[in-house]
């Protein structure tokens, strides 16, 4: 057909599966538990008569409250869909130059996407063999820089240091720094978006505040950068953010003792599985993430995920380069930790199912 030469042709991003029944659900970095009790009262009490009406563009309410909450002046905070939607928009937004953008060969496997979509030149550069970042691959001259800290798949962290190293080095290019999964013990660069113009933290309500149904991220970074990417938004489309997000994110954000509540419970099972897991012959970086990449010392990663699923126990393979044989294990609750933690032993042992 002649006009598929004019189509836009990109290997898109293949989500972790999502099982339409009830099993033990591992393999999506989700949040185990409900989100704060603020929010089931904020849906509560919503007047749905305001869903004929647009939202605020801005969404001033929810920027106002979460720059509160960071300590920042509004100007410094931008809102999307997502952290997808706030990372699309920044490639979108700063990633326009002929050199190519630089990130690991192992993390989020959007990023090559998005590349592929708008027609932006990149290089991967390969972690060690720990899963680290080598930091010299990225003193170069580049047309951006994108590390996720802590990274995905793997759980790892680069100390404050490290990233300061890179930002400060590269004053000639956007740095973002996507933060998905800071809230379970990693140490956030927030602190260094004033001191450098040149840098661009994101983070997610998806996973610490357990509302990835909502769809709501942020980028905090100079107020020229949010400008920025404010402009590109509403260029494209205004009214992102619905108007039940918007409050309902607020009510999270006022809860911050449920916020401690669950991410410490999430912490607390994640460092429990790693002893449950290493008795198993079970290997892996040390996370600070919501999940844990694990190889084991004898049997392939991949009998050993389909047989979780063939019980009901969902984790994510990868069938990539350096990574087949391994598996990210998202943290679920202590009974569902439990419950895979027990098959395992009896599948690993050559027991009966």
């Amino acid at each position: 057909m002649s006009w598929e030469r004019n189509v836009r042709k990109v290997e898109p991003y293949v989500p972790g599966e999502q099982p339409q029944r009830k099993v033990i659900k591992l393999n999506t970095n989700e949040n185990p538990y409900p989100p704060s009790p603020l929010v089931t009262d904020a849906i509560q009490r919503f007047d749905e008569t305001k869903l004929r009406l647009y939202p605020d563009p801005k969404a001033e309410l929810l920027v106002d409250a979460w720059a509160d909450y960071c300590r920042l002046p509004s100007d410094q905070v931008f809102v999307g869909v997502g952290s997808d939607d706030v990372l699309s928009i920044a490639f979108l937004t700063f990633f326009n130059g002929k050199k190519p953008v630089l990130f690991p060969d192992i993390t989020y496997s959007f990023y090559d996407v998005w590349c592929d979509v708008y027609r932006i030149p990149y290089k991967t550069r390969a972690l060690d063999e720990n899963f680290a970042i080598v930091k010299e691959d990225y003193l170069t001259e580049n047309g951006g820089i994108v590390i996720a800290n802590p990274n995905a798949p793997t759980g790892r962290q680069e100390d404050l240091d490290f990233i300061e190293d890179i930002v400060r080095s590269n004053p000639d290019s956007v740095v973002i720094i996507d933060e998905a999964y800071v809230d379970f013990g990693a140490e956030s660069a927030l602190c260094l978006i004033d001191k450098y113009d040149n840098l661009l933290v994101v983070q997610t309500f998806s996973k610490s505040r357990a509302m990835a149904g909502l769809r709501i991220g942020f980028a905090m970074g100079n107020p020229k950068l949010i400008r920025y990417m404010n402009d590109v938004k509403f260029s494209v489309n205004s009214y992102t953010m619905n108007m039940p997000s918007i409050y309902y994110g607020i009510a999270a954000i006022q809860d911050q003792k449920y916020f401690e509540t669950i991410t410490g419970r999430i912490i607390r099972t994640r460092e429990r599985m790693k002893r449950e897991l290493h008795k198993l012959g079970f290997s892996f970086a040390d996370s600070v993430a919501n999940f844990i990449f694990v190889t084991h010392e004898i049997v392939p990663a991949v009998d050993i995920f389909e047989e979780l699923k063939k019980n009901d126990i969902y984790v994510r393979h990868f069938n990539q380069d350096r990574i087949g044989d391994y598996l990210r294990i998202t943290i679920g609750t202590d009974e569902e930790m439990d419950c895979m933690i027990e098959f395992l032993k009896k599948y690993l042992d050559g027991g009966s199912l």
